[in-house]
């Protein structure tokens, strides 16, 4: 017999808020984390704006023990941890505890190790050095660097994973999470992702010529999802985490719970008509939406929201026709749509994370956040599902199924189904 599975905690570390109540005022008010970067343009980037937290090492320093925080110098496992804690306290759980707890698990991911750490390790052995790079580097340029330090600091003794899957990455692990307790392996799960853009990263997408470069004097208005004079995506960083429960164990030791998960799934289009190393095939994105619906055995027209991913590119009139066609619903009948990235930019593998918390607080106070710079959407768009159902203000709205879907390099896509618990 399968387990119905809620969220219990959230934690966020956003380019528009370091926590929950700062990111929560942030995006109902629609205010933007992206800011130039001066260091951009001395690299001579097109695009010279960026999505970063506003994160100081100091912040870290009630979460890990004085020795950790001593040797840390990986900023995406930093996010992580802080993002992952947050909302373990958050779900009334303490931190400090001399037991391990093997019903709880982890499921955190990440794109790639902290660039800055490797290079400072490429750099001293290439000078004969190697005898100074001390006892901390290994861990920090492991891709699972982020999951061992937040169940090594929580006590953590179920599934310990760190999975990578590009953009899709947050919401495969929140899945994965899910399943896990779904399918009794586990009773509770710290799922999330994060991701730290530094300059090598920031400049291989750059080269790549996706990302907007006509706004570098308008930080605030260079990401523009959905918008005609959209020109690219703005690169973010940051870390979204959730506490998933099994409900019998949430119900029994009182906690609050934000919502429940109703399904989900994750595919691949196969690189396959259409599909590409960078763009999601039609068919493989319709089919994640059809089958999450299913898995989460409601119907099409029940979905009142839909948490897009919505990048600011081309693919954007792509993605909206696969909503389209996927739920067979178009015109005033669509549901409302946003993308958080107008306000964050992408935050890449960290993106389905944050997103899926900014998703839960709608649920959670029955609201949609607006998308910002979108005052000349795109007519194509428009033609498949109005104007009105991408709302420019924040709306207050009975919201009781959403939709939160993500598409990353690879041709790999993730659909999840929250609701209102009832």
């Amino acid at each position: 017999m399968s387990k119905r599975v809620v969220i219990t905690g959230l934690g966020v570390v956003s380019p528009n808020g370091m926590n929950v109540p700062d990111f929560l005022h942030s995006i109902k008010n629609g205010i933007s984390g992206i800011k130039y970067v001066p260091l951009f343009e001395e690299l001579k980037f097109n695009c010279q704006v960026c999505g970063m937290p506003e994160f100081e090492w100091e912040q870290l320093r009630n979460y890990i023990t004085e020795t950790s925080l001593y040797g840390l110098k990986g900023k995406g496992i930093a996010f992580g941890i802080k993002a992952a804690l947050d909302a373990w306290m958050d779900a009334g759980n303490s931190i400090v505890s001399d037991e391990t707890l093997y019903e709880t698990g982890c499921v955190f991911g990440s794109s790639v190790a902290d660039t800055d750490v490797i290079k400072n390790a490429i750099n001293r052995v290439d000078a004969k050095e190697s005898k100074k790079l001390g006892s901390r580097v290994v861990e920090q340029i492991m891709n699972s660097g982020v999951t061992a330090y937040i169940s090594g600091r929580l006590g953590l003794g179920n599934k310990i994973i760190s999975n990578s899957s590009a953009c899709a990455t947050g919401t495969q692990a929140i899945l994965m999470g899910y399943e896990y307790i779904k399918y009794g392996m586990a009773k509770r799960m710290v799922v999330g992702s994060s991701e730290y853009v530094d300059s090598y990263v920031f400049g291989a997408f750059d080269s790549m010529r996706v990302l907007s470069r006509k706004f570098n004097d308008q930080p605030e208005k260079a990401s523009r999802p959905m918008s005609i004079s959209a020109g690219g995506f703005v690169p973010g960083s940051g870390a979204g985490a959730l506490i998933l429960e099994d409900l019998d164990f949430a119900l029994a030791r009182g906690a609050k719970i934000y919502g429940e998960i109703l399904g989900g799934s994750n595919n691949s289009g196969g690189q396959r008509s259409g599909g590409t190393m960078t763009a999601p095939a039609a068919a493989g994105v319709v089919r994640c939406i059809t089958d999450a619906i299913a898995q989460a055995n409601i119907k099409a027209d029940d979905i009142d929201l839909i948490s897009g991913h919505l990048t600011a590119t081309i693919a954007d009139k792509q993605e909206i026709q696969n909503w389209s066609d996927a739920l067979g619903r178009r015109g005033e009948d669509f549901p409302m749509v946003n993308s958080l990235k107008s306000m964050i930019g992408h935050c890449l593998s960290a993106a389905g994370s944050i997103e899926m918390v900014a998703a839960v607080l709608q649920l959670e106070h029955q609201f949609v956040h607006p998308n910002i710079n979108i005052e000349d959407p795109n007519p194509e768009i428009i033609d498949l599902i109005t104007a009105n159902n991408l709302p420019t203000n924040m709306v207050n709205k009975d919201i009781n199924v959403l939709a939160k879907a993500n598409f990353g390099f690879g041709d790999v896509n993730t659909c999840l189904i929250i609701s209102k618990y009832k």
